[in-house]
């Protein structure tokens, strides 16, 4: 009987080569067929373990974001262990969030995939709306823990400054997206985002 590590290995195997094909060529055009041939897999085996693409974009969507969480947590242990200021680790963490390498642009079109079909489809919906609330809940209490160490102004309302920072970084990733990674300087666009939220008299995104 495959042990439940087999299992997991081959969700995950059916999903690497589904994020590959939607970020190639689009939700619409990706069928289980194609992603069987990419994975080197029957279709049968993929509908054992999905019922449909919906079903698949999900999981695909998961797996994403755990990569990208466990790239986060990195950037954060590396920040504290360093002593940077968490304005500077905000920023380093944000980043993650940018297609700026083969990995996060695959990771970026399987976001907005799920965005997509979110639209008319409620499960995908709540996916989608879990994933606004903790990423806007991380920021928030980064926010918040400027303000506790002087990093931000008292009084800064740290909801609508984590929103704005967070709308920076959508706009910077479909531009990066559209204008290629090299187009321009990304990463002091969103600093200059941070920045201006972080401007108490210890914030400081360069050290």
């Amino acid at each position: 009987m495959p042990r439940v590590a087999d299992h997991d290995q081959r969700r995950a195997q059916v999903a690497r080569a589904f994020q590959r094909l939607l970020a190639a060529e689009g939700f619409a055009a990706v069928s289980f067929s194609r992603v069987a041939a990419e994975a080197g897999v029957s279709v049968g085996l993929i509908q054992h373990y999905f019922t449909g693409k919906d079903a698949l974009l999900r999981f695909a969507y998961e797996d994403a974001a755990d990569r990208l969480g466990e790239r986060v947590r990195v950037r954060v242990r590396d920040g504290a262990a360093a002593g940077l200021p968490v304005a500077r680790v905000l920023l380093d963490t944000l980043v993650e969030l940018l297609p700026l390498d083969a990995e996060r642009d695959v990771e970026y079109r399987v976001r907005q995939g799920l965005q997509a079909q979110a639209l008319h489809h409620p499960e995908l919906a709540e996916v989608a709306r879990k994933a606004g609330r903790d990423i806007l809940g991380y920021v928030t209490a980064v926010v918040e823990d400027g303000v506790a160490r002087g990093e931000v102004e008292a009084g800064v309302d740290a909801v609508p400054a984590a929103r704005m920072i967070l709308a920076t970084v959508q706009g910077l990733a479909d531009q990066v997206v559209l204008s290629g990674a090299g187009s321009f300087p990304v990463r002091d666009v969103l600093g200059r985002a941070v920045a201006a939220v972080f401007t108490g008299r210890r914030g400081s995104v360069d050290r």
